[in-house]
């Protein structure tokens, strides 16, 4: 089976990934780490630090992004009386999950559909936190299903407007599949003591088996560190594998080019047929609107060749389809079927 419907990894791990786990010592299992007698959580998180410039004790680890996530909005909402957190109007349906497991609730800020994109109002966005005024406020860039992101300048004119009470988490565990830019994390977690920034090695890296979370926070959140921290350290193969995946970004943005031309092949080959619409995205999967009609019939040739996408059902995006960018010839033969269904509707 090809999957195609959970932005999962299609192609090969890096050569340094395959060798760390070939070689890896199993009696090093026997042990903990020692590095938290240093004060510090991980190998990880210094080589983080060292990558992004931000201190190791302003670093989280997690068990994948989902936990950073998890800890955050669990952590942040069960103190206190202020329990909303505010999320996009089209994101991820378990970020509402994990803020009801805490007795919080959701209010929804909108994303507006626009030629071939779907974004963010950075000044509604604003607005709107200053009129709810609420515990949290969430921002996935880039966002699932859409796509679409937020610039670092753009973050930081929402950090600069909303009231410091809000904790910010910004999900970006699609980002760097289309641009390198990680200059602006370090001055803003700096700066803005009430933002969290989470990401992981599950999408670029290509590593959602490994179980490997990452982010920053600004200052002055001992409390939090200290629920979400694990006093005897972290997986050491984990933190072997995850070293070596940092240390292959060559690999990763090759395959990341691999994914550019699928995106092209989308736009070029669907874009112009009635009642398909390409959206723009900087992650490792494609948003499509085409037509309900052929729903039903593009199932089940997709079925009849072992792929499965997303067809999603989510208000507003009924017509949409979600596609993981995989291997060239994953994407040539996704492409070939929808266009077909698609001419001989």
């Amino acid at each position: 089976m090809n999957y195609l419907d959970r932005n999962e990894f299609n192609f090969q791990p890096s050569a340094k990934v395959t060798e760390t786990i070939k070689n890896f010592d199993p009696q090093l299992l026997c042990f903990y780490t020692r590095i938290y007698d240093q004060g510090k959580k991980s190998i990880v998180s210094v080589r983080l630090s060292e990558i992004y410039g931000v201190p190791e004790e302003q670093i989280l680890l997690g068990y994948g992004g989902e936990d950073i996530l998890k800890n955050t909005v669990h952590y942040y909402l069960s103190k206190g009386d202020n329990r909303t957190i505010m999320i996009p109007q089209f994101s991820w349906w378990y970020y509402n999950r994990i803020a009801g497991e805490c007795g919080g609730n959701t209010e929804m800020y909108p994303l507006h559909e626009t030629d071939d994109t779907f974004a963010y109002d950075i000044d509604e966005i604003i607005e709107y936190t200053n009129r709810i005024c609420p515990r949290m406020l969430l921002i996935a860039s880039p966002n699932n299903p859409t796509g679409n992101s937020i610039s670092g300048e753009e973050l930081g004119c929402i950090m600069e407007h909303i009231p410091s009470q809000t904790m910010v988490l910004v999900d970006e565990a699609y980002a760097s599949f289309i641009t390198t830019d990680i200059d602006y994390i370090a001055p803003l977690v700096n700066k803005y003591s009430n933002l969290i920034i989470s990401r992981t090695l599950s999408k670029f890296y290509g590593l959602p088996g490994l179980r490997m979370g990452f982010g920053f926070m600004g200052k002055g959140h001992e409390g939090f560190l200290n629920y979400a921290n694990k006093y005897l350290g972290y997986n050491r193969f984990s933190e072997a594998v995850a070293l070596a995946a940092l240390d292959s970004d060559d690999h990763y943005r090759a395959v990341a080019d691999q994914m550019d031309w699928g995106r092209k092949l989308y736009r070029r080959e669907l874009g112009a047929l009635p009642g398909f619409k390409i959206y723009k995205s900087v992650a490792n999967f494609i948003l499509i609107k085409y037509p309900l009609s052929i729903k039903e019939r593009l199932q089940a040739a997709l079925a009849e060749q072992d792929y499965k996408i997303k067809f999603m059902s989510d208000p507003g995006l009924e017509s949409c389809i979600r596609i993981t960018l995989g291997r060239p010839e994953q994407t040539q033969a996704v492409c070939d079927t929808i266009k077909r269904i698609a001419l001989n509707a």
